[in-house]
């Protein structure tokens, strides 16, 4: 039986990072309407693939989210 040929990967898209584009260097815990558009409605952290955010700044706001839910400002999750 011949080998399968390999499926063609779809070419990516460079979208820009949100965060970079709004020139935001620090990511404040306190910044609510920041932190929330990248919570899902299970308030858990979206991945980076569906956020579309750089790697930095994905680590930026997944300890900012974490530390705004120790402070009591977002919730761990919605039910």
């Amino acid at each position: 039986m011949p080998p399968k040929p390999k499926k063609a990967r779809k070419p990516r898209k460079d979208k820009p990072c949100p965060v970079c584009i709004q020139g935001i260097e620090y990511v404040d815990y306190k910044d609510l309407s920041l932190l929330k558009p990248f919570l899902n409605e299970r308030a858990k952290i979206k991945a980076r693939r569906t956020s579309g955010v750089c790697a930095q700044h994905q680590a930026q706001l997944s300890g900012a989210i974490k530390n705004a839910r120790e402070m009591a400002l977002i919730p761990y999750s919605n039910r």
